[in-house]
């Protein structure tokens, strides 16, 4: 029997989702309380692996087990063995051919920028704060020549092991709430930083420090050409998405939704 389970975490503690040899990960704390349940060795797939820092609100994750326990009991039982800083929100009896990761058709991100003056005080380990002033009108122009199929070499990490640069952006969506602005970013799959480094180059242009567009730095294919990878702290890896029939629910649309009463 397959299970998939969706669940939400505040990074921050971490150093990323993938278990480390000698770091505290998201991976690690789920699989310990999984054992805790089944008494046996679990190893889970998960949707996306999110760096050290990054938060998450419908990673997704699966593994195989013979123990029968109706779904509350599953929920609870992993919730009662986690760190206070995640949480299992869901979960879905899953055919034995679903992957979290393979099995997904698309991923959404959303990163926040605190703009102000002054720091963020109580949201300081949850958004990007840049104290200069950012033209929101740059920002959503130049954001739309992402839209498409690119080559993103100019916006991947100098380690980042993917053999193939070529992603698809569905839609990118910027908007503004006082203070913070909100860029969210669908795509078939990431490389490596991709979004920081999408977001900190989007920041610099709108400040002036970069002269070229969005669609000059992308026929570069050259990673110097682009601006600066910003902090982990400010993204929020919504989920992926799934075929209907696995009954896996798609991730909200924008961040701001996961918090509407």
């Amino acid at each position: 029997m397959k299970l998939a389970f969706t669940t939400e975490y505040d990074g921050s503690a971490f150093s990323g989702f993938q278990r480390q040899k000698n770091a505290p990960s998201v991976q690690q704390n789920i699989e310990e309380a999984l054992e805790k349940i089944t008494q046996n060795k679990v190893v889970i797939n998960y949707a996306g692996r999110t760096d050290s820092g990054v938060h998450a609100l419908s990673q997704v994750f699966d593994f195989t087990t013979d123990l029968e326990r109706p779904d509350k009991n599953w929920i609870d039982g992993i919730n009662a063995n986690l760190v206070d800083s995640i949480a299992v929100t869901s979960i879905a009896r899953v055919s034995d051919d679903f992957h979290s990761r393979f099995s997904a058709l698309e991923r959404s991100y959303t990163y926040v920028i605190y703009n102000s003056r002054s720091k963020p005080l109580f949201f300081g380990n949850m958004s990007h704060w840049d104290n200069n002033k950012i033209d929101l009108d740059k920002i959503k122009q130049q954001s739309k020549m992402f839209l498409g199929s690119h080559d993103f070499t100019s916006f991947r990490s100098s380690s980042c092991n993917s053999k193939n640069p070529v992603k698809k952006i569905s839609s990118i969506d910027v908007e503004c709430h006082d203070r913070f602005i909100f860029i969210t970013i669908k795509a078939n799959a990431f490389l490596h930083n991709m979004v920081r480094i999408m977001v900190g180059t989007l920041i610099d242009i709108a400040k002036g420090e970069i002269n070229n567009t969005i669609e000059e730095i992308l026929l570069k294919k050259d990673r110097s050409y682009a601006g600066k990878t910003v902090s982990a702290k400010g993204l929020f890896f919504l989920g992926p998405k799934y075929d209907l029939e696995f009954k896996i629910a798609s991730p909200v649309s924008h961040l701001m939704d996961r918090f509407k009463i």
